[in-house]
């Protein structure tokens, strides 16, 4: 099977600095290459040799003797804890080029390294609210969902960055059936489960006490679920918020949709803070990401946990061999 696409993100923050940590994790057993600055990627490596490559095909060869990096120009240095927004176009230049390599098969997957948002607004005028909105864009999809997975959880929220008080008004039954149906989708066709359970939560407490507390479930989230189930979905719900995480709950589903943000993460920031990976779900190809941003703070002190980088490409592997039924 063809390598994971890696983009480096922001080379002032600590995405390139845990490439090396990816190839000694993996044994060379998943074939990746990283899309970046050979020049960021020297200063950022450490002892780990920086293996130029021409394509995608050269990966295997080139993890013998380091970790293969698949040019992209930058305009800036590599300061780290200091954003350059000379770099911006070539951050954007290589998820460019990941996404094209991925849409036309040279690769399998993409793990993509934390990106600053301002740093590419102010060095490029970059239009997009973050990584997923553009990757969607350039895939020309209209609907992507969130999930948020370790070994132990699989999440997903209904609606993600947005004030607490619009989470009403933003829930509807469109947005909640999308989403409940590319989540289902996804755990089919890129997690390889045939007949997948997927808990739902409701908005309330206690999932509005039979409307003492709230109507959203009876009114919007039992009928979504209702007509789904008719469809041939299997859902749990709508479900008390605070019985649904626990070990013995966790497992009889094997993902469960919030109703925003912080109900979903919550959970497993707690089981795994450290190993949490971020899935963009229905996009055309596979994308993961770490769970953490580019840590400007701690970036060139050598002291970033690679956990979560480490968990996403193995992720973005697994569900690559799972869409090419490969398990």
């Amino acid at each position: 099977m063809n390598p994971v696409a890696v983009t480096g993100g922001e080379p002032a923050g600590i995405g390139l600095e845990l490439a090396p940590a990816l190839r000694a994790a993996t044994g060379g057993r998943i074939p990746f290459f990283v899309l970046a600055d050979p020049r960021h990627c020297a200063a950022a490596f450490g002892d780990t040799a920086v293996v130029e490559i021409d394509a995608p095909e050269d990966t295997a060869a080139a993890m013998a003797r380091g970790v293969p990096v698949l040019p992209v120009p930058f305009d800036g240095e590599r300061i780290p804890g200091r954003p350059d927004p000379r770099n911006a176009r070539g951050v954007i230049a290589a998820i460019e080029r990941a996404v094209s390599l991925v849409m036309d098969g040279a690769a399998s997957a993409i793990t993509t390294l934390p990106i600053a948002k301002k740093a590419l607004k102010d060095g490029a005028g970059f239009p997009f609210p973050g990584h997923t909105e553009f990757l969607a864009h350039l895939a020309g999809v209209s609907r992507v969902v969130m999930m948020l997975a370790c070994p132990e959880l699989r999440v997903v929220p209904a609606t993600i960055h947005i004030p607490l008080a619009e989470v009403p008004q933003t829930l509807d039954a469109a947005l909640l059936e999308g989403t409940l149906r590319v989540t289902d989708d996804a755990l089919r066709r890129d997690f390889g489960i045939a007949e997948p359970t997927i808990a739902v939560a409701g908005l309330n407490p206690h999932a509005g006490e039979g409307g003492a507390m709230g109507r959203e479930e009876i009114e919007l989230i039992a009928p979504v679920l209702d007509a789904l189930r008719a469809d041939g979905l299997r859902l749990l719900g709508p479900l008390a918020a605070d019985t649904m995480f626990h070990a013995r709950a966790r497992a009889g589903y094997d993902a469960a949709v919030a109703m925003y943000h912080d109900q979903a993460l919550i959970p497993i920031k707690t089981i795994d803070f450290s190993g949490g990976v971020n899935v963009t779900l229905g996009l055309p190809f596979v994308r993961t990401s770490p769970d953490h941003g580019t840590a400007f703070d701690i970036a060139g002190t050598g002291t970033a946990d690679p956990s979560s980088t480490i968990a996403a490409l193995k992720m973005a592997w697994q569900m690559a061999r799972a869409r090419h039924g490969r398990n």
